[in-house]
């Protein structure tokens, strides 16, 4: 058979073939050791995934176990807002109950920024009006801050261009108007952009009577806290306690419902009531402001005080210097000057209680006179007079003054000036309040001991004059004197009123002293008279220092009156700073005549009855009583 034969070569191929053989496949032993390395593989995937899904129980008890309620915390944290929620301001009110500063609900207007960048207005269409903008019944034309400002600027009262400006840029919080009343609030909520103009709630101190008593009330800073007068006086109880809020918000800002938790609650402050009458310190003022024009005075004060209870029923500031008085406080409390001629009757009190002298004792009282190598003389030129006490109190005499009290030691004398008062607190801690000057004696020049006879050489306020002359007109009996009524906290009411008393000079002294005093009343009967009534008054002027000049070249008159004479009611002081009267406490008797003219009127005050019973001031007239009791 042929070597290529076809049939022999399909039976050999047809024959089985050894497995060692090389064939165009893979080997039984490689596909074996494919088959382990796929099994290696396979369990080594089971165990990654064992020891993940492992690691996954794991975190997962970790998170929803252990640190669950850890992480849950700190969501709700991370979505937590704490808000102070500021206490109201007390009131403060007069005796009368007049409301004198409040604190009124306002809101401070505030503006996103990037917000506003994006902000696309929605038109009115009838169904929409919860979220459509429009301002009068007009959609508002373009874009982003423009368009804010053109819905916000007729509400809040600012122009388009300046609201422009102020809503663009990158802040997510700029205040654009302060002190917005809540009916202007309530405007801009109806805009329907509450996610780009906010309002936060504030308060606003208001005085109703700030041009009458601005001085006395005083003011609060941005921090709502007192920074002068009765305002910083009483802080601690007109400011109350802030209260604290927590809530939770969502992404968009909006408060989630049932979240809000109170932390703290606010305790508003309390009400302090004075013992001013909002009325008599209406008055008050208008006659010392009036005064100022008439007299073209520096500055003025009046004070009103209740003799028998030495609660004070004004106490007044004019305003000719322009001074901010809010800020400085009332003067009658601050400013210290020297009482002129009122001193007398310190010393006057001084020398009837200590028997040194008696009030009919006689004087034959030069104009002036050398005493102690030291040259003193009267304000007015006149004779030698035969005065007693009371006629050297009656024309304010220096030189009498000084010849009465030659007994009197410079100890006895301070002692006497520090017992009514000077020199000492007077109980009422007005910021700002001086207990006036006065040098030990031991200090004393030799022409400063005769000096302090008659008002000079020692500095007192309003407020220690007014006391001075309440002191004699209630029987020599010195009531500490309020400013404060009373105060309500919470609820309760607690008064406040002094009513410490400290016997200074005799019943009969203190009538004695009344009854010169009247006399100066009858001198000056055209300048002190009030019609129906008999005034006990005693007048001052004194030369004061000028820190502009650095001499004595500023004058104070004064003016204390005591009404009715025979059951005094009311001490009314008015004193004058450069009146252009070169008599200046004329100018001052005239207006304490006027205050006290209307105190009678509004008190319904009985007229007083013919005063009898006046103490001779001219020794050598024997008809002298007969003619003052006419």
């Amino acid at each position: 058979m042929p070597q290529n034969d076809p049939r022999k070569q399909r039976r050999a191929s047809s024959q089985p073939q050894p497995v060692h053989e090389v064939t165009s496949g893979s080997t039984w032993w490689t596909r074996h050791a494919d088959n382990s390395l796929f099994k290696k593989r396979t369990i080594i995937i089971a165990m990654i995934l064992v020891v993940a899904l492992v690691f996954c129980i794991v975190r997962l008890v970790d998170v929803q176990i252990i640190q669950g309620p850890n992480i849950a915390q700190d969501a709700r944290n991370s979505r937590t807002v704490s808000e102070v929620l500021p206490a109201e301001r007390g009131e403060i009110i007069s005796s009368n109950g007049a409301v004198l500063a409040q604190s009124v609900q306002r809101y401070t207007i505030f503006g996103d920024q990037k917000t506003a960048a994006t902000f696309i207005p929605t038109p009115c269409t009838g169904d929409n009006s919860d979220v459509c903008n429009e301002v009068n019944g007009k959609t508002v034309t373009g874009q982003g801050p423009q368009a804010v400002a053109e819905l916000l600027s007729p509400i809040i009262g600012i122009s388009v261009k300046t609201l422009t400006q102020e809503l663009t840029g990158t802040s997510g919080y700029v205040v654009l108007k302060r002190d917005v009343v809540p009916a202007i609030e309530r405007n801009i909520e109806k805009l329907n952009i509450s996610n780009i103009i906010g309002a936060t709630l504030t308060t606003q101190r208001v005085y109703p009577n700030k041009k009458d008593m601005g001085a006395l009330i005083g003011l609060v800073n941005a921090e709502n806290k007192g920074v002068a007068g009765v305002e910083e006086m009483e802080n601690s109880v007109l400011s109350g306690k802030d209260g604290k809020v927590t809530y939770q918000e969502g992404a968009d800002g909006q408060v989630i419902p049932g979240t809000k938790k109170i932390l703290q609650q606010v305790e508003n402050g309390g009400t302090v009531k004075l013992t001013i009458n909002s009325n008599v310190q209406w008055y008050v003022e208008k006659m010392i402001r009036q005064g100022e024009q008439d007299y073209h005075a520096k500055w003025s004060i009046g004070v009103v005080q209740d003799v028998k209870t030495g609660q004070l029923l004004a106490v007044a500031d004019g305003d000719a210097d322009q001074l901010s008085a809010e800020e400085e406080g009332p003067r009658a409390f601050s400013t210290v000057f020297e009482p002129g001629s009122i001193g007398k009757l310190i010393t006057a009190s001084n020398l009837l209680e200590n028997n040194d002298i008696s009030i009919n004792t006689q004087f034959e009282v030069p104009h002036d006179f050398n005493f102690e190598g030291q040259h003193y003389q009267d304000a007015e030129d006149h004779p030698v007079e035969p005065w007693t006490l009371a006629g050297i109190i009656q024309h304010s005499s220096n030189v009498g003054i000084i010849m009465a009290s030659t007994k009197l030691s410079s100890e006895q004398r301070y002692n006497w000036i520090k017992k009514f008062g000077i020199g000492e607190p007077s109980g009422i801690d007005m910021p700002g309040s001086s207990i006036g000057i006065l040098h030990p004696w031991q200090t004393w020049s030799g022409r400063m001991k005769q000096t302090v006879l008659f008002g000079q050489g020692y500095a007192t306020t309003a407020l220690q004059l007014t006391n001075i002359a309440a002191t004699i007109a209630n029987g020599g009996v010195m009531n500490e004197q309020s400013l404060i009524d009373s105060v309500t906290v919470n609820g309760k009411t607690t008064s406040m009123l002094h009513h410490k008393q400290t016997r200074i000079i005799s019943t009969k002294v203190a009538s004695e002293v009344l009854n010169m005093m009247a006399s100066v009343d009858d001198l000056y009967a055209k300048m002190e008279n009030v019609k129906g009534y008999v005034l006990a008054g005693k007048s001052g002027t004194a030369q004061v220092w000028n820190p502009k000049t650095k001499q004595l070249s500023n004058t104070i008159g004064d003016m204390l009156d005591v009404v009715p004479y025979e059951n005094p009611r009311y001490v009314v002081f008015v004193a004058y700073l450069n009146p252009d009267n070169t008599w200046a406490c004329a100018n001052a008797g005239l207006t304490a005549m006027q205050i006290s003219a209307f105190l009678m009127q509004k008190y319904a005050v009985p007229e007083s009855v013919p005063r009898t019973g006046a103490i001779p001031t001219n020794w050598a007239d024997e008809n002298l009583l007969d003619k003052q009791q006419q």
